[in-house]
């Protein structure tokens, strides 16, 4: 599976580390990863750098959305996209409100969602 990670890149000084250490992960279980930290930075304006992970996320099967997502207004902007795009979306950690609207039939996204759980070797972290 082609997978997106989204998460806190602006002001985490350590942003790479914690991506590269997620792409890891997927790659272990057999995922073809997109990595938005292996971008070049700085260099261009945040608009820019959005351009370009919606294109990422146009080529992947599924967005990876990491526990410090929730810290990042960019992050913040992919899920909105992913979900306009029909995108498939993995939570390292659900907050009970987003639970809710993703799983208990109050969103378009909760059978895609449940589609993908079965199919992603992935556990929570």
């Amino acid at each position: 599976m082609k997978v997106y990670i989204a998460g806190k890149i602006t002001g985490l000084p350590n942003y790479r580390e914690v991506f590269a250490e997620k792409e890891k992960e997927l790659i272990a279980e057999g995922h073809t990863v997109m990595n938005p930290a292996v971008l070049p930075y700085p260099g261009f304006e945040h608009h820019e750098y959005m351009h370009i992970c919606k294109a990422m996320i146009d080529v992947c099967d599924l967005v990876l959305f990491m526990k410090n997502a929730k810290e990042s207004a960019g992050a913040k902007e992919e899920m909105s996209y992913a979900a306009k795009a029909g995108k498939a979306m993995w939570f390292d950690v659900l907050t009970e409100d987003m639970e809710q609207r993703l799983f208990e039939g109050n969103s378009p996204l909760d059978k895609k969602c449940e589609g993908i759980l079965g199919g992603l070797n992935h556990e929570e972290t």
